[in-house]
């Protein structure tokens, strides 16, 4: 039962999250221009890393609230892999396709209330490059990824808050490497990764 619970906390975190992620481009291009820095490169870079600390920081809230709730498979995969957190393999293949459902059902809400004078920065991930570099380079990415959530969950500071900041500036980091490859992918729901296994 215990894996069946954390697959709908799953498919609703997944959920949720996607559907607000997706709306970071045009959070950030709002603020920046009420700012008056639209057209500068890094303070809009330091905004959406903000968006990004703010929203997985709250997300870790309400992942914790749905019993340890996860919107984000690698993260899960990682953690299963390194040995740490609750899931077993057939919790795992229960997580995995209420992830994939939650992220579907996310994608299809947020185009159905994007504002049209935003519906543009709602494209995915495309590959941008051939399909052997594309692939390399998510594979890359996602190792990057995965080694760096480990090595801040489980050798980096104590403070849930330092932790959350890293993984926001290591998240926007990396999506900025592979934005010539494959844009904001690395995973299903495109950015960052819950804390609730610490």
């Amino acid at each position: 039962m215990g894996g069946i619970k954390a697959a709908i906390g799953d498919a609703i975190l997944t959920f949720m999250w996607v559907f607000v992620s997706s709306t970071m481009g045009a959070m950030t291009a709002l603020i920046a221009t009420a700012l008056g820095l639209e057209t500068l490169v890094w303070p809009s870079v330091l905004i959406t890393t903000s968006i990004v600390f703010v929203l997985v920081f709250i997300f870790n809230l309400i992942g914790d609230a749905l019993g340890g709730a996860s919107f984000n498979p690698t993260t899960t995969a990682s953690f299963y892999a390194a040995g740490h957190g609750p899931d077993t393999l057939f919790s795992m293949a229960l997580r995995f396709p209420a992830q994939a459902a939650g992220a579907v059902g996310g994608a299809v809400a947020i185009k159905e209330v994007m504002p049209k004078e935003y519906k543009h920065m709602l494209g995915g991930p495309s590959l941008k490059v051939d399909l052997q570099t594309g692939a390399l380079a998510e594979g890359v990415l996602t190792f990057l990824i995965s080694f760096a959530v480990l090595l801040i969950a489980l050798r980096g500071p104590r403070s849930s808050f330092v932790k959350t900041w890293l993984l926001a500036v290591a998240t926007v980091t990396l999506i900025l490497a592979g934005s010539n490859y494959t844009g904001p992918s690395m995973n299903p729901a495109n950015v960052s990764t819950p804390l609730h296994f610490l």
